[in-house]
């Protein structure tokens, strides 16, 4: 990233209290940003925004829902952001069994009111709507999804974030439209990761959360889909995605305006089962319980991105490969339990680790 670019620079970040808008909040500090964060209370306990005292490095924190147009709109309006993330969501697919309406009207409506807000803020001139790899409409063919291919979702979770793809089209095509940039000035993108890991996730249903969870019990870690295919990565690397392609819709405007894939190179696209055997390994001990539900809520089997366009357009590629982002995600998990020290300081530790093995081309 340019640091020139982003110091000073007023960003309005959406989800700011979840695990990965905390790590965004701390990168955008690094880099001199001042973050408005617009989100609901941590959802999780422990948190990470809590765990690592995320609040103090924020301009303004609003606990809000980004479902409530008025409030949304007035807070966008007081900070007059210059750079809008939108990243909250109801993030699980199996919770989006359980509440579909919900899923629903967060992750589809929430992304339709930031957006709207956009629209009433003069000052905004980027904007990347997270989404996920989740998007596609996936028939099992075990090949990495191109941003062009057809959005679709088997689940409530799935369908509702593809539905946000089309949501942020619509919104550019008819308000931020590269024909009239001059008059709004305003370019949208959105921008679709993979299954992000790290340290400070506590998300239930998620591997690599409830494998350190049982880990840290001395407990056998449950194994339910052994053979389901993911893009793992560390959530430093989308992050530096998300940044990049702000950079370039900020600066370049239009030219940048388009969905963008950030995920793994294919070397790191594994198993399930070998995710758990890598982490058994970094840990150092333990065995695995595994035991593959007939019964479970569908998920997909393998869901593979194709990451080509973020590197020749946006020069982004992955930097730590999978058996390091696990590394670095036990580091900071062994670290919070053993209580070694700040948080924050930690965190801050693997943002610069990061950025060096950037600079030094280590994927």
């Amino acid at each position: 990233m340019n640091h020139a670019v982003w110091s000073g620079r007023r960003v309005f970040l959406t989800g700011h209290t979840g695990f990965k808008g905390s790590w965004m909040v701390a990168y955008l500090k690094r880099l001199g940003a001042e973050v408005t964060g617009y989100s609901l209370a941590p959802l999780t306990d422990p948190s990470l925004f809590i765990e690592a005292n995320i609040q103090p490095l924020l301009a303004n924190h609003h606990l809000a829902d980004v479902e409530d147009l008025a409030t949304l709109k007035k807070a966008m309006q007081e900070s007059r952001p210059e750079i809008v993330f939108h990243m909250a969501a109801q993030p699980l697919v199996r919770e989006s069994y359980v509440k579909p309406i919900e899923t629903f009207r967060t992750n589809v409506l929430g992304t339709a009111n930031v957006l709207e807000s956009v629209r009433a803020v003069d000052t905004v001139r980027a904007v990347v709507n997270v989404t996920t790899d989740k998007v596609y409409e996936n028939p099992e063919h075990a090949k990495p999804f191109l941003e062009d291919e057809k959005l679709g979702g088997y689940d409530p979770y799935s369908a509702s974030k593809a539905c946000s793809e089309i949501v942020t089209a619509a919104y550019r095509q008819s308000f931020f439209n590269a024909a009239s940039y001059r008059e709004h000035k305003v370019a949208v993108a959105s921008a679709r990761a993979g299954n992000v890991i790290g340290g400070g996730d506590w998300s239930p249903d998620r591997l690599v959360p409830d494998l350190l969870k049982a880990l840290l019990k001395d407990e056998k870690p449950l194994i339910r889909n052994p053979v389901a295919v993911r893009p793992w990565q560390h959530v430093l690397e989308p992050i530096s995605g998300y940044l990049n392609l702000a950079e370039k819709l900020f600066q370049e405007g239009p030219a940048f305006a388009e969905p963008f894939n950030f995920g793994p190179d294919a070397s790191d696209m594994q198993p399930v089962l070998k995710v758990a055997e890598l982490i058994l390994e970094v840990w150092g001990k333990g065995e695995l319980n595994v035991q593959k539900s007939p019964n479970g809520p569908h998920e997909a089997g393998a869901l593979l991105l194709d990451n080509t366009k973020a590197k020749k357009r946006l020069h982004w590629h992955p930097v730590w490969n999978l058996k390091t982002a696990l590394a670095r995600t036990v580091e900071w998990t062994q670290h919070w339990h053993q209580a070694k020290g700040n948080l924050m300081d930690l965190m801050s530790h693997q943002i610069a680790q990061y950025e060096k093995d950037a600079s030094n081309g280590r994927g």
